[in-house]
């Protein structure tokens, strides 16, 4: 078994200023969202789009800027209400206590959903469009923050065989006994297997909505399943049927992104029929 590495949370520190790693490793995941927004340009549907429906690079700083309020304030809104509503709603300044810690990816989710919204409304822009667009980009800076996990000594995972090679012991967690990186594991799963599952599909036009439900289902299953190495939140514990609450939070997600496909494709099929004078 192995040991945890114990890094030093801080990256460099001139003077009083000290730059933590988990804040480059979000600083990372905006740059590959860049990146990779720049490249989904070429892309179809959105190659072909002309005129004021063209996308182009401004679009994705733009989306890019509101994206990154929506992680930020859903993130944290999110793990207020759904991980500790009790403490919070007793202490509601300590909501914006954010160099504490505490970000929720479901509440992140729905913050990002809302700013496509409002980028959507603003541009004209159908809404399923933008989200499809965003997809894609979206699994590389999970994959940057569950390397932030790691480096953190966080969200570390349930006990392990101590046969396994890479069961690593985590003294933070107050036992010596090898546990799962599930921090690792979630960097693999919902990072980056999904990232190359996700672009790959994504790199040909598919119905609009195709996309954004394959990123649901796919990051839903893949964190339902990860979480099963996952230790729970010790004030939570294993809720319902033995499930965690990340578990529980994806069962939504998971079925918003099988009625998403199946909207998609039966618009996609309706488009697709010829009408009565064209027969």
């Amino acid at each position: 078994m192995l040991m945890y590495p114990h890094f030093n949370p801080i990256a460099l520190q001139i003077g009083p200023l000290a730059i933590h790693w988990y804040g480059l490793t979000y600083l990372a995941a905006f740059g590959f969202f860049m990146w990779l927004g720049t490249l989904r340009l070429n892309h179809e549907p959105f190659a072909s789009m002309a005129g004021p429906r063209a996308w182009t690079r401004k679009d994705v700083e733009d989306i890019l800027f509101l994206g990154v309020v929506g992680v930020v304030l859903g993130g944290r809104l999110g793990y207020c209400l759904f991980y500790k509503p009790g403490f919070y709603g007793s202490h509601p300044l300590e909501i914006f206590a954010i160099w504490k810690g505490g970000m929720s990816f479901h509440g992140g989710l729905l913050g990002v959903i809302a700013s496509m919204i409002w980028f959507a409304h603003s541009r004209k822009r159908p809404w399923l469009e933008v989200a499809d667009f965003v997809a894609p980009c979206v699994p590389t800076g999970l994959a940057a923050g569950r390397i932030g996990n790691f480096i953190n000594g966080e969200l570390w995972g349930r006990f392990s065989s101590p046969d396994l090679p890479w069961g690593m012991v985590f003294p933070q967690s107050g036992s010596m006994l090898p546990r799962h990186p599930s921090q690792i594991y979630q960097f693999l799963l919902e990072g980056l297997l999904l990232f190359v599952l996700l672009w790959l599909f994504a790199r040909h036009e598919r119905p609009r909505g195709r996309v954004a439900a394959a990123f649901l289902i796919g990051y839903g299953v893949l964190r339902f399943t990860a979480e099963y190495f996952r230790e729970p939140d010790d004030y939570l514990g294993l809720l319902s049927l033995g499930m965690s609450m990340g578990q529980w939070l994806c069962v939504p997600m998971v079925l918003a992104g099988i009625g998403l496909w199946i909207y998609s494709g039966r618009q996609g099929a309706a488009k697709a029929q010829p009408t009565a004078s064209s027969r």
